[in-house]
């Protein structure tokens, strides 16, 4: 059998103590599937004396994860830190200019800093694996890099941010408002020390900008997602979805259309029969198409300890049968970034908006609606609440240029109170 596959690992929260835990239960397996031993050999994290519920007396100590990166005897440097600047970016870099193998849990790290890391590992003839980076436990960047390797990728989608999915499921299941669902999710550990990276669907937004790179071809364009979060849902729209046969779920969508590169993440209304919408909890699902294969559907954990390290450990397995893929399956030299674009597909659209309840006011609406050049596929009024009539549409397709028109002519009808709320349908 080779020499050993050597580890020096830099984090040991929920997914390093995970991989360890791995390493040590299934040694004998991963030998026989790897063709070669895998050995830790040295950690590092930010306290040294933290009970983590399982040994580490038997690893090197390295206060300081650039040391760690740097060191002779390790040959795969695993980064499970987190954070997209600081230690984990420095040590990073330095393990690629150590002459070491990568393997990160980092999605902000490389949807911000991916191309110039990935270009520096190729130039040292070293790669960089971050499969537990996206939708945790789904093997979806594999699924890209080799299983779809011979398609051209129409369409990538799903959700991949479980902390959103738990809420919006909630929302529904208990017919509690957001602020509730949010109090009992953060009390709960579920969100992130700053749960805007949740909520706000930036976390979400760096996965689909990864997989966007790797099914198109191009730079990592985290900066060019349009990002909406789901802090402005309200219960009322989680009942009119249902009511209308639909589920709201956070959903990423990247395809390359003539206008260019389009990434959204943003709420969206999917068909309550369909495998998205009938994705409960925390559970992650992406969705791959390609020319020849067709559709792809993969669920499961997004997160948690053993999922996040399985697929860490995938990569390990990887590097240690030799496989040397390029980061995004394509020499990262090679990649151009994609022009931008805004979603320009004709989508039917959901309206809700509160109404003045005086006659016309239906008409005025309406109109608007017509002069921008939609028409109304279904329109549910709800219980009148004082002098207001809360209405909800379903548009047949529009563009969202089209919709914006519509947005904005409500103002003049002076019947129209707040801001409406306009979800798009997307077709699952």
């Amino acid at each position: 059998m080779s020499q050993p596959l050597r580890l020096g690992i830099a984090g040991l929260g929920t997914v390093g103590v995970g991989v360890v835990k791995i390493v040590r239960q299934r040694a004998n397996l991963l030998a026989a599937r790897t063709g070669r031993a895998i050995e830790i050999v040295a950690v590092s994290a930010r306290s040294r004396d933290k009970d983590r519920g399982v040994a580490l007396s038997g690893y090197a100590w390295e206060d300081d994860p650039v040391a760690l990166a740097r060191r002779p005897d390790v040959d795969v440097f695993v980064e499970l830190m987190g954070g997209a600047e600081g230690p984990a970016k420095d040590a990073t870099e330095a393990a690629i200019a150590a002459g070491k193998d990568v393997v990160t849990a980092n999605k902000a790290m490389l949807a911000l800093h991916g191309q110039e890391l990935a270009e520096a590992a190729e130039e040292a003839g070293r790669v960089i694996r971050f499969e537990a980076a996206v939708a945790g436990g789904i093997p979806v960047v594999k699924a890209l890099t080799e299983g779809m390797a011979g398609n051209e990728v129409t369409r990538v989608m799903g959700v991949m941010n479980g902390t959103c999915n738990y809420i919006l499921t909630r929302m529904e299941d208990a017919g509690l408002p957001y602020d509730e669902i949010f109090a009992e999710a953060e009390a709960l550990g579920y969100l992130e020390a700053d749960p805007n990276l949740d909520v706000g669907g930036i976390d979400a937004g760096h996965k689909l900008a990864l997989l966007a790179a790797i099914a198109y071809g191009t730079r990592v364009d985290f900066p060019s997602v349009e990002l909406e979060g789901i802090q402005k849902l309200s219960i009322a729209d989680i009942r009119s979805a249902a009511d209308l046969g639909y589920r709201i779920k956070l959903l990423g969508v990247a395809q390359m259309t003539g206008r260019g590169l389009e990434q959204r993440m943003s709420p969206c209304l999917v068909p309550a029969d369909s495998p998205l919408g009938q994705l409960q909890g925390g559970t992650n699902m992406v969705v791959l198409e390609g020319d020849a294969v067709g559709q792809i559907v993969l669920r499961g954990a997004g997160a948690g300890e053993g999922p996040t390290a399985s697929a860490v450990m995938s990569d390990i397995v990887e590097i240690g049968r030799g496989s040397r893929i390029t980061t995004f399956g394509q020499p990262a030299r090679g990649l151009e970034r994609a022009r931008p674009a805004r979603a320009s597909a004709p989508a039917p659209y959901y309206l809700r908006m509160l109404l003045t309840d005086k006659p016309g006011a239906m008409a005025k609406v309406a109109t608007v609606l017509g002069e921008a050049g939609i028409s109304i596929n279904r329109m549910r009024q709800m219980r009148h609440e004082s002098n207001n009539a809360p209405v909800v549409f379903v548009t047949h397709k529009t563009s969202r240029d089209s919709l914006d028109t519509a947005l904005q002519g409500f103002d003049a009808t002076g019947v129209v109170q707040g801001d409406p709320v306009a979800i798009r349908i997307e077709a699952v």
